[in-house]
C-alpha cells in the first residue's frame, strides 16, 4: 500500500500500486506534521499569512480595520471548523478565543492547488475550484485540466523561498491569488482524475525524489458530492447498486464517504450537512444523475434519531436530495 489513508472509500485509487515498505506518503494532515518535523511549521496558519505580508494577528491583538476572518491558528482536522467573519470590534471582542488568528478577509477565487514539488521546484500542478453551497458544503467541484499561470508564479516563488529543501506533494489553499492554508500531502478525494500512471508517479517522488508523470492525457473532471442532513443514522446503499452506478459512462468511481459502523458525531463534517458519498468523472451530467440515484437509496434506508421532530424529519428528507 502506497498512501497512508486513513479513509478506506478511497483505498480504491492505491491499492493496486506497489511500492516500497519503508516508503510513507501521507493523505492525512497529522501524519505529514509528524513525519515531515523539519517543514510541519506551515500548519500554523498565522505564520502563512505573515510569510506574505497579509494583515493577521492571534486573539488578544485588536485588528486595524474591518471585516476580518477568524480561524484557528492550528487546524489538523479540517473542514473549516471554528472559522467565522468579524464585522466590528465589537464583534471581534465578544468572538475571541484562545489558539485562534485573525486575517484580513480575502476576495476572489478560492482554489485548491495540488502541486509535486522536488528540492523546493514546483514540477507539476493541478487546480481545483468548488462549487459552494450554504454551510460549508460543495455541490461539486471541477478539476481544472488548464494551468494558472499567474497563481503557479506566485506560488512557485512562495515554495521555493520557504521550502527549498522539501520534496513531496504540497496541497495550497488560495483566495484572490494569496495563500491561506499549506498541506504536506495532496487532495486524495480525485487521484483518478489526475490521469493513468499519476499514482505510480507519486510513489516514484517518495521513493526517489524525481517526478516522472508525463500528464500527457490532462483532461477537466468533476468530484460530485452528496450530503444529508445530521443527526439522522445512514446506511451503506446496496454493493450491487453501486457497482452497477460504476458502470455508467463518464463516471470514474464512486465514494462511500462515511463509515456505517460509528456515530456520525465521529465523522469531521462541515455545519450544513452530512456528507455521503463522492461521484467522480468526467460527464458532470451523468455524475449528477448516479448522484441522485444514490439519493433515493439512502432516503429508502435512512433511520431518523429519537430527537428529531417532524420538521426536522422532513428537513433530512428533503437534505438527501441533491442540489441541481
Amino acid at each position: 500500500m502506497p498512501i497512508c489513508e486513513a479513509d478506506p472509500w478511497r483505498l480504491q485509487y492505491f491499492e493496486r500500486v506497489p511500492c516500497p515498505e519503508d516508503v510513507l506518503i501521507p493523505t492525512e494532515d497529522g501524519d505529514a506534521y509528524l513525519w515531515f518535523a523539519k517543514h510541519k511549521w506551515v500548519y500554523n496558519k498565522l505564520y502563512i499569512a505573515e510569510t506574505q505580508n497579509v494583515p493577521c494577528g492571534p486573539h488578544g491583538i485588536d485588528p486595524s480595520a474591518f471585516p476580518v476572518f477568524s480561524k484557528p491558528i492550528y487546524n489538523m482536522r479540517g473542514m473549516g471548523a471554528g472559522s467565522c467573519i468579524f464585522h466590528t470590534l465589537k464583534e471581534y471582542k465578544h468572538g475571541q478565543q484562545p489558539g485562534h488568528m485573525w486575517m484580513a478577509l480575502l476576495d476572489g477565487e478560492h482554489v485548491s492547488t495540488d502541486i509535486a514539488v522536488v528540492n523546493g521546484k514546483p514540477a507539476w500542478w493541478r487546480h481545483a475550484t468548488g462549487v459552494p453551497l450554504e454551510g460549508g458544503m460543495f455541490d461539486h467541484w471541477v478539476v481544472w485540466a488548464e494551468l494558472r499561470p499567474e497563481l503557479e508564479r506566485y506560488c512557485g516563488k512562495w515554495i521555493e523561498s520557504n521550502l527549498s529543501d522539501y520534496t513531496g506533494m504540497v496541497n495550497l489553499e488560495t483566495i484572490g491569488g494569496r495563500i491561506i492554508e499549506v498541506h504536506l500531502r495532496f487532495a486524495d478525494q480525485w487521484p483518478d482524475l489526475y490521469g493513468q500512471g499519476w499514482v505510480e508517479a507519486l510513489v516514484e517522488l517518495y521513493t526517489h525524489g524525481r517526478w516522472t508523470y508525463s500528464d500527457d492525457d490532462r483532461q477537466t473532471g468533476y468530484s460530485v458530492v452528496l450530503f444529508g442532513a445530521h443527526k439522522v443514522k445512514y446506511q451503506h446503499p446496496p454493493k450491487n447498486l453501486v457497482d452497477g452506478l460504476l458502470q455508467t459512462p463518464g463516471v470514474t468511481s464512486i465514494q462511500i464517504t462515511f463509515h456505517e459502523d460509528r456515530p456520525a458525531s465521529t465523522h469531521s463534517m462541515p455545519p450544513g450537512g452530512f456528507r455521503l458519498g463522492i461521484v467522480n468523472g468526467f460527464d458532470l451530467e451523468a455524475q449528477r444523475r448516479v448522484r441522485e440515484q444514490l439519493a433515493l437509496s439512502y432516503w429508502s434506508t435512512q433511520q431518523l434519531l429519537p430527537t428529531r421532530n417532524r420538521r426536522s424529519d422532513a428537513k433530512a428528507r428533503q437534505m438527501v436530495t441533491p442540489a441541481s
